[in-house]
């Protein structure tokens, strides 16, 4: 099947997570996926969309709870990790499209997650690392985070850092910008 190139799926995770060790018996679970598509011929960044995921080895903590507003009560009514996978194979065909993250964390959790859970990987083998990509275009020492991505770029965050919906969007404004500052 060919590759479609129309879109770039762009996104980010947010999963369970401790201030320290994690629990005896849990382990680090998908509870949110934010998705932003952007439209490659235009460098447009379409409408953000969530998949809340109900974690099924763990819970939310305090410090999680804390880091993503993300509480016990909101993922509880989340659907599956499976039927999330499923949901952007159908919905955003991830499966024929390149999808890009900022950073390594995402693709490396749902590799891990999906592995665990004996559930096919939801994406093509085809990523974008857009934190490796910005510091290569501009020649940066080293990569830096998203926050500061942002600055360097004068974009403004918007929504809440550490929410996976508005993460995405502001990470599919960084690559957005990338996009456009190098067809110009």
């Amino acid at each position: 099947m060919a590759r479609k190139l129309d879109l770039i799926i762009v996104v980010d995770v947010e999963a369970t997570c401790w201030q320290g060790t994690v629990p005896p018996g849990q382990e680090n679970e998908i509870i949110e996926i934010g998705i932003c598509p952007l439209d490659v011929a235009s460098g447009q960044v379409l409408d953000k969309d969530r998949i809340l995921v109900r974690p099924e080895r763990s819970q939310v903590s305090k410090f999680c709870t804390e880091l993503t507003t993300l509480t016990q009560e909101q993922v509880d009514r989340g659907i599956t990790f499976g039927e999330a996978c499923t949901l952007l194979k159908k919905k955003y065909k991830t499966s024929d499209r390149i999808w890009a993250s900022y950073g390594d964390y995402d693709r490396n959790q749902f590799q891990r997650q999906c592995q665990s859970r004996h559930i096919t990987y939801p994406f093509g083998p085809r990523h974008i690392n857009v934190k490796s990509l910005l510091a290569i275009m501009y020649a940066l020492p080293k990569e830096v985070g998203m926050s500061e991505a942002l600055n360097l770029l004068q974009l403004p965050l918007i929504g809440t850092h550490h929410r996976g919906t508005d993460d995405a969007f502001n990470i599919a404004c960084i690559l957005s910008k990338l996009i456009l500052g190098y067809r110009n």
